[in-house]
């Protein structure tokens, strides 16, 4: 005898017993007459043991889950098959529930059979034309542009391009006294553009500074810059420097409103001290050093 037939004696035994000595144990199908696949429910009560899923898997029976209620000794299990014909629940040796399964049948003389339809196809719109056109435009675009610059590169002339831009050979006083023209000639301030020409000229006075010095006055606040300039020890006032980082600040975070001479001042100021520094620090001209020594 095999193990899964001892299991099924041993729960037919077992619920024999049970039925016969309470004579209370109740067992039903809510459905005795399901289709292939659909599900009925088995309800035990008051047994002695209940069967598990795996006893009740039998026959041609799935139990798919079980649930308890212990206040009313109930015992509910759901089935199903997917095996059509009669089948028998055995609850005991002498007592099983009969479980009709029907096959599901399609009536092909009356069922409408259809082919599979073809795929629609959907037009492209304009636009989505038009993008991948544009994207072959740009391939090619990029294609030649790539060809013409390496014949270029096997020629020698991309080396004359570098060669022939030009190198500003003015010294770091001119090019801030040119900034700081070509702010005085915008006439920035009188247009209303207070903020952006006290930040132009303090950024063309910064600019200077580290260029000549060396010291990153772009990168330090107003305070930190006219302290860097007095550690240099230079014969150079900085009054001039601290009055424009004064105006400057009051517009750029107190929004202050100078007066049109005060605008004209920091201008000056601005010139004045690019001068001044410029004498300091400037490089010594060889031709000046010979000079001198034929002098001496």
């Amino acid at each position: 005898m095999t193990a899964s037939a001892k299991g099924a004696f041993l729960l037919s035994f077992l619920f024999f017993l049970s039925s016969h000595a309470q004579g209370q144990a109740v067992a039903r199908l809510s459905e005795d007459t399901i289709l292939l696949g659909d599900q009925t429910t088995l309800s035990i009560q008051r047994a002695h043991t209940y069967p598990s899923t795996d006893q009740l898997s039998q026959n041609g029976i799935v139990a798919l889950g079980q649930e308890f209620d212990t206040a009313k000794h109930l015992q509910l299990t759901t089935l199903t098959s997917f095996e059509p014909g009669v089948h028998f629940v055995k609850l005991g040796p002498d007592d099983s529930l009969q479980l009709t399964v029907l096959d599901v049948d399609v009536d092909t003389t009356t069922a409408e059979i259809r082919d599979i339809a073809p795929i629609e196809k959907v037009p492209y719109t304009f636009w989505e034309i038009f993008r991948w056109v544009l994207l072959a435009l740009v391939v090619i675009a990029l294609a030649v542009a790539g060809w013409w610059f390496w014949k270029k590169w096997k020629s020698g002339k991309v080396s004359d391009w570098f060669a022939n831009v030009p190198v500003d050979t003015r010294t770091p006083e001119e090019r801030a006294l040119d900034r700081l023209e070509e702010l005085r000639q915008s006439q920035m301030w009188q247009s209303g553009k207070t903020k952006e020409y006290h930040t132009e000229l303090t950024d063309a006075v910064r600019t200077f500074i580290e260029e000549a010095t060396g010291i990153r006055a772009t990168e330090m606040t107003s305070d930190e810059t006219v302290e860097e300039i007095e550690n240099l020890k230079l014969k150079i006032e900085t009054s001039l420097l601290k009055e424009i980082f004064t105006t400057a600040d009051l517009v750029k975070f107190a929004k202050s409103e100078p007066l049109p001479h005060e605008h004209d001042r920091s201008m000056s100021e601005a010139v004045q001290f690019v001068k001044e520094l410029w004498q300091q620090v400037k490089p010594a001209d060889p031709a000046d050093e010979g000079k001198e020594g034929k002098d001496a």
